[in-house]
């Protein structure tokens, strides 16, 4: 079943959105806002239904051509001009006020500033993490599953990733299948990550545990792309790969980073930002939101490697850091001292340790897509800082989160989108919220 549908809007999602002849809501993939599309009716629901889009009848003026077809899933938004991408962005995230948060339609409006742009709009990440599979011939392929699942889609190349590493996919398989041969060495995933700054490129093979020949993997993939590191990841294959155990094969045994002036070792298990320059519109926006006075006792939940921390710390607060994942937490100690900062680290959990800091004048939360675990609003709240920068990758959670801030007391002073992942739906929003009462 087909019908002719104008294309309003974005959906948080790699769809865009339109209305049927009987007035139900359509998610509609390849559409872009201003289209008149024939659309093909893939699933129908008593709320909404899903189509695809068979032939564009009247293209909009933000219709691009995109540069890449592999057909992966990693570049959803391609074909909508970057200009549309920022403000599709923008009214995700004031919808989400809205939708989510129950503000009012004015003052979410008010409360969002332009989405920061980024000036990469292509080339912009330093990583790319590639599934293992194999071909029709049982040869070694490494490639990118759509989103939801589906079959990997091999690839040579990713125009998301900055040079260093952007025919890092095609090097890499001619390489591990050398190195294979016949045998099975148990690689599930493969991790590349690539600095422009410090000229740094780690290979990372995430494998089962077993045999594994470290000469000369160390042999063969020296020269695949130009790497300063090579690292075997021992995990379980899975959505939570809990890792046993990390081995330096060759070279440095870690990844460095420069961003807003500070140096971070980043070992492969460990979360980094993708887009550097981005991520330092990030702290940015952190620490100008914050205005912090020299001696600020400032709180860091989920620090990661230090990535606020550390710039903050070296701004003059006095920084404690909580991070749960043990890889993190001796980055964030090595590059602390590696920056000349004193910082209290804390390996545990956000929520357990939170009561425990005492009064802050600052915290800053930086959480993974769930959001903030249950009892944390309310932990910051009788922690009393004045003031909370909360840093998110997910609109929706964060909606959620700010009305419990609202309602615990916080009021939401400004929420700025950043884009770091240009070509794709995802979005950071840094926002900063004020202590309206005890």
């Amino acid at each position: 079943m087909t019908e002719t549908v104008r294309i309003e809007r974005m959906s948080y999602g790699p769809a865009a959105v339109g209305r049927l002849s009987d007035g139900k809501t359509v998610f509609v993939e390849g559409a872009v806002p201003g289209d008149v599309a024939e659309v093909q009716l893939c699933e129908e629901k008593p709320r909404f239904a899903r189509g695809r889009v068979t032939s564009v009848l009247e293209p909009s003026p933000d219709r691009v051509a995109p540069p890449c077809a592999a057909g992966c899933g990693g570049c959803p938004w391609s074909h909508l001009s970057y200009g549309a991408q920022r403000a599709a962005k923008r009214d995700g995230v004031v919808s989400a006020l809205v939708r989510t948060a129950h503000l009012p339609a004015e003052r979410a409006e008010a409360l969002v500033a332009p989405c920061v742009g980024s000036k990469r709009e292509w080339g912009y990440r330093n990583k790319l993490e590639l599934a293992c599979g194999t071909d029709s011939a049982g040869r070694l392929v490494l490639g990118m599953r759509p989103e939801g699942g589906g079959e990997l889609v091999a690839l040579d190349a990713c125009p998301l990733a900055n040079r260093l590493i952007e025919k890092a996919p095609k090097a890499l398989r001619g390489a591990l299948r050398f190195l294979a041969g016949n045998e099975d060495l148990g690689i599930f995933r493969v991790g590349v990550r690539g600095s422009l700054r410090t000229k740094d490129v780690e290979v990372a093979l995430w494998t089962t545990p077993g045999p594994f020949p470290r000469a000369a993997a160390a042999k063969t993939l020296g020269s695949a792309c130009k790497n300063t590191s090579l690292v075997r990841v021992i995990a379980e294959p899975g959505r939570a790969r809990k890792v046993k155990k990390v081995e330096a094969i060759a070279g440095k045994g870690c990844w460095e980073e420069e961003l807003a002036g500070v140096r971070f070792l980043t070992s492969a298990p460990s979360f980094f930002q993708v887009n550097t320059a981005q991520a330092e519109q990030l702290v940015a926006l952190v620490r100008e939101g914050l205005g912090l006075e020299e001696g600020a006792y400032v709180a860091d939940l989920y620090a990661g490697g230090g990535t606020f921390s550390v710039p903050l710390a070296a701004a003059g607060a006095d920084v404690v850091a909580v991070e749960s994942a043990g890889s993190s937490v001796r980055d964030l100690r090595r590059n602390a001292e590696r920056a000349g900062v004193d910082i209290e680290v804390i390996g545990g959990d956000a929520a357990r340790e939170l009561p425990d800091l005492g009064e802050l004048d600052a915290l800053v939360v930086d959480p993974p897509r769930a959001g903030l675990a249950p009892g944390v609003v309310d932990s910051i709240a009788r922690a009393a800082p004045a003031r909370v920068a909360y840093v998110s990758c997910d609109p929706q959670t964060w909606a959620r989160d700010v009305a419990l801030f609202e309602t615990a007391g916080y009021r939401l002073a400004v929420a700025t989108p950043v884009d770091l992942f240009p070509q794709t739906y995802h979005v950071e929003v840094v926002s900063i919220f004020t202590r309206e009462r005890s």
